[in-house]
């Protein structure tokens, strides 16, 4: 593993994936359980994307008193069927909640009737919960959450909001396997805001593969700005960010 810091964030460096998943999960498991030492339960944001799959396998095999943590999602489809196995709840549920016994999960509403009033009741639910931890990817056009660079905001007023997918973003789903065309891909999703991420006390995300080296080098190398919503990263005082050697390999060697 080899480590850097870009700004405040903390870049750590790994040989190939499954070394990625397993070191973060050990590591995510450590900053769980010293939270739950002076708190009698905490909440976490989880991010669904294949990109997280060695660290959830990972996570769900630690040594966690996953009874006193409440689960939120980063982001939905907006009216996608809640059982389709590329909704993110759908991923989640696979990926982990099903295998661990947590205290509450609070997944989005994907066909509510109302989505502007789905936006504000999820916000409710998450500004009353207040997260410690945040477990984030980021998308091949640079987004954090679904918040891509065409509505990515970072003084958003909002909590959740609604937006219109980037067609980077909804080919990325496609160049994921998760959709077989983007005509199949929905168009609308909802999603936390970027203040809301950048507040939690704790993120730890984790960006292997190839199809992430554009999106690392904007974020690590360019300007902090929305056209890449990942460079805000930078600026946060506690967050970390697991590469493996493919997603790194633009990341410019002065930065070691």
């Amino acid at each position: 593993m080899r480590m850097t810091k870009k700004e405040k964030l903390t870049v750590k460096i790994f040989e190939t994936r499954q070394e990625l998943g397993r070191q973060a999960a050990a590591e995510v498991a450590g900053a769980i359980n010293e939270l739950l030492e002076t708190r009698p339960e905490i909440s976490i944001i989880f991010a669904s994307a294949p990109s997280q799959n060695e660290f959830l396998e990972a996570l769900g095999q630690e040594a966690i008193p996953w009874e006193r943590i409440t689960a939120f999602n980063m982001d939905e489809y907006v009216g996608i069927d809640p059982q389709a196995p590329q909704g993110f709840g759908a991923f989640l549920k696979r990926s982990l909640y099903d295998r661990v016994p947590l205290k509450q999960i609070h997944l989005f509403d994907c066909q509510a009737a109302d989505p502007e009033q789905e936006c504000l009741r999820y916000g409710a639910l998450l500004e009353a919960a207040k997260p410690e931890l945040c477990i984030y990817g980021i998308g091949e056009n640079g987004h954090l959450a679904f918040n891509d660079p065409p509505v990515a905001d970072f003084d958003d007023p909002k909590i959740v909001k609604l937006v219109e997918l980037d067609p980077v973003c909804r080919q990325q789903q496609v160049n994921d396997g998760c959709f077989a065309s983007l005509d199949e891909v929905p168009r609308q999703a909802f999603t936390l805001t970027i203040p809301v991420l950048m507040r939690v006390g704790q993120l730890y995300g984790m960006v292997p593969g190839k199809t992430k080296i554009a999106a690392i080098d904007k974020a690590m190398n360019g300007p902090v700005t929305t056209a890449c919503p990942a460079s805000i990263l930078r600026t946060h005082p506690h967050a970390v960010l697991y590469l493996d050697e493919v997603s790194a390999q633009k990341i410019k060697p002065e930065t070691y």
